[in-house]
């Protein structure tokens, strides 16, 4: 029998987006539950690609309202409305800067700052594209000081902007889009932690099945 290669699931998210806080959340425990059977691999979405104005603030805290659906579903991220007098943000670009910057520092250093970012934007109400709290997040999370300056390399931004184009391509018409690496059938959604349970479970059967068959060589 050969050796059964761990699902990929290559994952786009957007850090401004409530429902991927519930996809990460959901990914998270898949990845808890089947180990080194399963990969994921988060990719930039952009909602919003750049800076048009500072909105009102007013209207952002009636717009986090919406935030209380996410929550209410089962395996949720943990939201709370926005009261804070910061804010709000003004497009999707910097915490996605961060989020590249920390995975030249290796998995780890991303994982850390990847949950600490939508921690801090949905349970929390920290602007999370503003520099100094970026800056902030980035050495509670442990994160070396001097790799912060990384975030404004242009290869890094090009990077981001080249995932969120794929995806488009490839059919992602939002986020949280997910397909499973070596299959171009993107889907859109949070879905439940089953769903992704069964997606997996049937992946690794099919591939179990394929380590089974002899060569033809």
């Amino acid at each position: 029998m050969g050796r059964v290669e761990p699902v990929r699931l290559i994952a786009w998210s957007d850090y401004l987006c409530p429902w991927c806080y519930n996809a990460a959340v959901r990914l998270q425990r898949i990845e808890e539950e089947f180990g080194d059977a399963v990969q994921v691999e988060w990719r930039s979405y952009l909602l919003r690609p750049s800076p048009a104005g500072r909105r009102d603030l007013e209207r952002f805290r009636a717009y986090t309202q919406s935030w209380l659906r996410p929550a209410a579903e089962e395996d949720s991220g943990v939201f709370q409305p926005w009261q804070t007098d910061v804010g709000p943000p003004t497009h999707s670009v910097p915490p996605h800067q961060v989020a590249k910057a920390a995975a030249e520092l290796g998995e780890a250093a991303f994982r850390r700052i990847h949950e600490r970012l939508l921690r801090a934007y949905f349970a929390e109400n920290q602007d999370i594209t503003a520099a100094e709290t970026l800056e902030r997040l980035w050495l509670e999370v442990g994160l070396p000081h001097e790799g912060f300056a990384r975030r404004e390399d242009q290869a890094l931004l090009q990077r981001i902007f080249d995932e969120h184009r794929k995806a488009l391509d490839g059919g992602a018409s939002g986020v949280p889009a997910t397909c499973v690496q070596g299959n171009d059938v993107i889907i859109v959604g949070a879905f439940p932690v089953e769903f992704y349970q069964r997606w997996v479970n049937r992946a690794l059967a099919a591939r179990a099945e394929e380590a089974d068959v002899p060569s033809q060589a």
